[in-house]
Parts: structure tokens; C-alpha cells; sequence
């Protein structure tokens, strides 16, 4: 391809990257650029349309994290092969692994749970509390909506659409108290003939719900894309549950390609659905968020699953789900009987935290500390050496490490916490008995450390992993 030439408009208020990346995509999915076309070099489309490379690598980076646009090293930019999500035709439908030993002193711990507390608003909640707790206000003492607050749902509404790409209107939201009871709700909606797909490896408390209702489900592994589609078609399933745009544990942003491939597999059949877990989706560090998968969908077959627990606190205890409208009807119908768990006084809260706008600036704020603590945990596990590799998208706020010191996972798991360091192996999240990846991955959450503490934790980690190799424990 000799040029490109979208209009780009300066003074629109949408940065010029923005622009040029919904050019290039809208380009490619209408396939008036054909898969494998090469696309202007950076020096070439900067000369050409007066703009700065830096803003033509931001559009370009975009599209490669979301798989519109490929590169190859020394070779330049193309346009990635994209399937066309085929719609559901109405027609037819008619026609314990083993424990290690308990140190009395954990001095960090790289937990995945958890968020950086000081950084709460404190002030500001506590206002919006005062102001909401009126003893005139009847509602704060009756059971409320079960769906939940319809002022909260509309504001929920508002900030998935603009800013997760998530369609939908506020009587379509769920409100609950964490994703478990929202998947208890799913498994008695959806029926006892549902085989549930989990991600191998993925969220360990989803086959624990999944146990504990006798709901059956099977174990899907996954590559670097995500839930691998032939093993889906080979498997008895009919509901995924996905982490699409980070996925949990590896931490991998399944591309637009692998999406349409799930979705079209959802389409060939009235009762296959999609469980969309977006559980950290707010946080990617380079470039602009990854829009929803929810937001591709077409035929009523994604349900889509969001939580607080990660943008706000897990203390707060307020979850969400999206149902596509043949699945409200049904819930309405069928599942009266939920009533959400969630107090009215918390609901109200939070409902003028997000529409005075103190949300949207709390998210913007906590990407810039956890891109800071990111950084610095990257930076200092490089400077480790070799031997030592870390995976995992640029998001989220918990990365992998490939270690190869000659340790097993549980040696370096224990080895960590002989140097009051704890952190976590990936065994516990797989489902299925196949051999672990070599060497042993170990997942560090960075989300609710200090800054200052990361690079004195990493620099244990040192000591435990190679300066006192020779004393790891044995097994």
C-alpha cells in the first residue's frame, strides 16, 4: 500500500492517534485494506500527513494489542487476517496440591489481591456519604429494587458504554455483592444441562463455584491469544468464561481475531454464551483500553461481568453483570426471587461518586501509581540478570516470571519465603493434570505494595533465587 489517507481534524478534541487508529481498523474490518497488505512505513505516513511518527506509533501500537494490525522485525507493519463475526440466524432457530511450610514473618507479600489504600478518595466518600444518609430520604431504609439502585445501573450503564465499549441499557445490569454470587445466579439461569468451559490455567474460585453447585465444567487451555478455539469445538461445552482483556493468570489480551472465532462459535447455537469477567479492564498502561468483547457481539451471546473490587476496593463488595435481553427476560421470569445484596446507602454513594465525575478521575490517578509501580518492579527484576523472564500484557496489576535458576516452582515459592517474600505459583491455577510449563512461572501482584517496597522486596528475591541457591529446601 502506497498511502493512507484519513481526514483528520486538529481541533476535534479526539487526539490525532485516536483518529488515525479508527481510520486503519475501520479500513481493515470493511476489507478495503486486504489481510497481509503491507501499510506505510512511519517516516513515509508522517511526511505525508504532517503529523509526528510518535502519534503514528501510538495508532499503530493500538492496533497491534487489539490484532487489527501485525509486525515483523525489520520488515514493517500488516493487516491482520479478520474474520467477519457470522450473526445468529433467527431462522434456524426456527426450522491440593501438597503445602509448603508457614513462616511466622512475611515482611511483603506480592499479592494479586488488594489496592493501593492510601490512595483511597477518603474524603471525598465520606462526604458523599453525609450527604446521601438523609432521614428524609425513605429509600435508604426499604429493600430497593432487586436489580439494584436504577441510579446506579444508569451510571454504570454510562461508563461501560464510553468508556468499555459495552452496549446496553441500565435494565439489563445486575447488581450483586462479588462475581461468585453473580455466577450462582448464571448457573441456576442458564440450567443444569450447561457444561461450563474454564480457562487453563485461570481464576481458581470459578471451579470451587462451579463444585459447589454441581454445575459441570471442563478444563480449555489456552495460548498466547487466549481460549484455544479447536479445543472449544472438540469439547461438550456451551458456555465460556473468559478474561479477554487480561487474561488471569498470564496475563495475555486475547486479539480481535480469537474474539470473532469465539463468537462465531457461540452463534451456531441458541443456548451457547460467552461469560465476559472484566475484572481489571480499566488498567492498561500504553495506548488506549481494549473495548469489551460485549461490544462485538451482535446476537445477544455475551454476558458481560464487571466488579469494583479492582478500581475502587474489594471491601466495597459491588459487583455487576450485563445480560443480553432474551437472558433478562428469562432471569426476570425465573429468578425473581434475587434480591440484591447490596445496602441502598452504599449504592447511592457510589452511584454520585461515578456521576459527579470522582470516578472517571480515581481511575485516571491509579494508572498513573500503578504504572509507576509496574515500572519499577520491571526495572528491578531486570536488573536481576539473566535467567529470569517476565510475560504478560502491559496492563493489569499483576505480571508473570519465567524463572530458570535449576528451582522447581515449590523451591522457589519457599526459598522466597525463608527471605520474608511471598509470592505465588501458577500450579494452583490450572485445572487439568498436564505437566506445568518449564521452567516455573511465578505471578507477582504489585497493586497494594508500596512503591519503595517493591525494589527492596525484588532485591530478597535475588538472595533467595540465586546468591542462596545451594541452600533451597529440598523436596
Amino acid at each position: 500500500m502506497d498511502m493512507l489517507t484519513p481526514i483528520l481534524e486538529t481541533g476535534s478534541g479526539v487526539p490525532l492517534y485516536q483518529q488515525l487508529y479508527a481510520f486503519i481498523k475501520k479500513e481493515i474490518l470493511s476489507s478495503r485494506i486486504a489481510p497481509d497488505t503491507k501499510l506505510p512505513s512511519k517516516r513515509k505516513l508522517s511526511a505525508y500527513l504532517e503529523i509526528s511518527q510518535n502519534t503514528i506509533q501510538s495508532a499503530y501500537e493500538q492496533l497491534i494489542a487489539e490484532g487489527y494490525v501485525y509486525s515483523l522485525e525489520k520488515k514493517g507493519f500488516y493487516a491482520a487476517k479478520i474474520d467477519h463475526i457470522h450473526q445468529l440466524d433467527v431462522r434456524s432457530i426456527i426450522n491440593d496440591r501438597a503445602a509448603l511450610d508457614k513462616l511466622d514473618t512475611i515482611s511483603y507479600d506480592f499479592s494479586y489481591h488488594g489496592v493501593d489504600i492510601p490512595s483511597f478518595p477518603f474524603t471525598v466518600w465520606r462526604r458523599l456519604a453525609r450527604e446521601v444518609i438523609n432521614e428524609y430520604d425513605r429509600e435508604l431504609l426499604q429493600l430497593g429494587d432487586p436489580q439494584g439502585h436504577i441510579r446506579l445501573r444508569t451510571a454504570i450503564a454510562d461508563y461501560l458504554h464510553q468508556s468499555r465499549g459495552v452496549n446496553c441499557s441500565p435494565e439489563q445490569i445486575i447488581i450483586s455483592s462479588g462475581t461468585e454470587l453473580l455466577m450462582l445466579a448464571l448457573i441456576q439461569l442458564l440450567g443444569s444441562d450447561s457444561v461450563y468451559a474454564l480457562e487453563n490455567p485461570g481464576y481458581e474460585k470459578l471451579s470451587m463455584v462451579f463444585s459447589a453447585n454441581k454445575a459441570r465444567f471442563t478444563a480449555v487451555n489456552i495460548d498466547e491469544s487466549g481460549m484455544i478455539p479447536d479445543e472449544v469445538y472438540d469439547s461438550p461445552v456451551n458456555v465460556l468464561s473468559l478474561t479477554p482483556a487480561h487474561q488471569f493468570p498470564s496475563g495475555g489480551i486475547m486479539p480481535i481475531s480469537r474474539r470473532i472465532q469465539l463468537l462465531n462459535w457461540a452463534n451456531k447455537a441458541t443456548d451457547r454464551y460467552i461469560i465476559e469477567d472484566d475484572y481489571d479492564g480499566e488498567f492498561k498502561y500504553s495506548g488506549r483500553p481494549i473495548p469489551a468483547m460485549q461490544g462485538l457481539d451482535g446476537s445477544g451471546k455475551v454476558i458481560y461481568m464487571g466488579a469494583f473490587s479492582k478500581s475502587l476496593t474489594p471491601a466495597l463488595r459491588i459487583s455487576y453483570m450485563v445480560l443480553p435481553q432474551p437472558l433478562l427476560y428469562k432471569y426476570l421470569g425465573n429468578l425473581s426471587y434475587f434480591i440484591c445484596p447490596v445496602s441502598v446507602i452504599a449504592q447511592k454513594v457510589l452511584s454520585r461518586f461515578i456521576e459527579d465525575g470522582h470516578f472517571e478521575r480515581h481511575l485516571n490517578r491509579m494508572r498513573l501509581i500503578y504504572k509507576r509501580k509496574r515500572e519499577t518492579l520491571t526495572r528491578t527484576i531486570r536488573a536481576m540478570g539473566p535467567g529470569i523472564e517476565i510475560s504478560g500484557a502491559d496492563a493489569g496489576q499483576h505480571l508473570l516470571l519465567r524463572v530458570d535458576n535449576g528451582m522447581n516452582e515449590e523451591q522457589l515459592v519457599s526459598s522466597a519465603a525463608a527471605q520474608g517474600v511471598k509470592v505465588y505459583g501458577i500450579s494452583s491455577y490450572y485445572l487439568s493434570a498436564d505437566p506445568l510449563p518449564e521452567p516455573p512461572r511465578i505471578l507477582l501482584g504489585f497493586a497494594a505494595m508500596e512503591e519503595e517496597d517493591i525494589s527492596a522486596a525484588v532485591s530478597l528475591l535475588l538472595k533467595a533465587w540465586w546468591e542462596n541457591k545451594a541452600t533451597a529446601r529440598p523436596l
